[in-house]
Formats: structure tokens, C-alpha cells, sequence
């Protein structure tokens, strides 16, 4: 989320990647010789690793249609499709360019549970930052 609004607007707890369900066990064991280990896992919706300062890497595992697009498989059995147009934007970590979710697809994975304060901080953001509606669950 910061990283496509270019700048960091609160603290996290973690950082969010979307990645081929097929690249999971691969990017556990690159990750392992720097020290991380498995701490959640909820494949094929997600995993967690973190390492032994706590530092925590939360993949969103998706599985690539001829399309392009990522379905993912939710844990309540439905799924939920990133459009590949979806994976084309661009933003900021440390002044790198790095690749993220587009504002449009943020927002599109947000409805469908209570939202946080955190969520509704998010959210606004984007909204305000892209000139975006916001979603219903977010008004009133």
C-alpha cells in the first residue's frame, strides 16, 4: 500500500506479496538462508515467514491464468481474481521503483469483511491519492 502511494503513511507489521502459488516453496527456501523460517500457513490462499528479528513477509499466493490475471483461492473455498492489468503499477520502497498492485485492484481486495481503522486509513488514502470512489463499505 505505501509503496504505491510512494511514502511510508503509517508502521507495518509486515510486508504484502502477491506470488505464483508454484514459487511458494522456492521463495521459503531462498529466504531460509538469510535466516527465515514458516510461520503461518494458509496455502493456497497465503503464507507467512519471518525471520529472528520478527520481520515478516506475508505472500498472497495466486495461481497466473493464460490471461494474465492471478486467482487466488480464499480460505472460505471462493476466489478472488486479480486482473493482469491489475499487476501494472509502479511505486516507491527506500527510493527504489518497485512493482505493486495497481490503486484500483488495492481497492478491489478490501471489501467483503469489517474494515480496520488501518483498512479505512488505507483506503482513504488511495482514494484521495488516485481519485477514486470509495467503496461502499468505507462510507457513512
Amino acid at each position: 500500500m505505501d509503496a504505491l502511494l510512494g511514502e511510508e503513511t503509517r508502521e507495518h507489521g509486515d510486508l504484502d506479496l502477491v506470488i505464483a502459488l508454484g514459487d511458494a516453496d522456492a521463495a521459503m527456501q531462498a529466504l531460509a538462508t538469510r535466516g527465515s523460517s514458516l510461520h503461518e500457513d494458509e496455502r493456497p490462499t497465503r503464507f507467512v515467514v519471518r525471520d529472528d528479528r520478527d520481520r515478516r513477509i506475508d505472500f498472497h499466493t495466486v495461481t497466473f491464468d493464460e490471461e494474465g490475471g492471478g486467482v487466488q483461492q480464499l480460505q472460505s473455498g471462493r476466489s478472488c481474481r486479480y486482473p493482469p492489468q491489475g499487476f501494472l503499477g509502479t511505486g516507491l520502497i527506500a527510493g527504489r521503483g518497485v512493482r505493486c498492485l495497481t490503486a484500483e485492484v488495492q481497492l478491489e481486495c478490501h471489501p467483503g469483511y469489517e474494515p480496520s481503522e488501518t483498512d479505512r486509513h488505507d483506503v482513504a488514502l488511495l482514494v484521495r491519492r488516485f481519485g477514486l470512489e470509495l467503496p461502499p463499505a468505507y462510507r457513512g
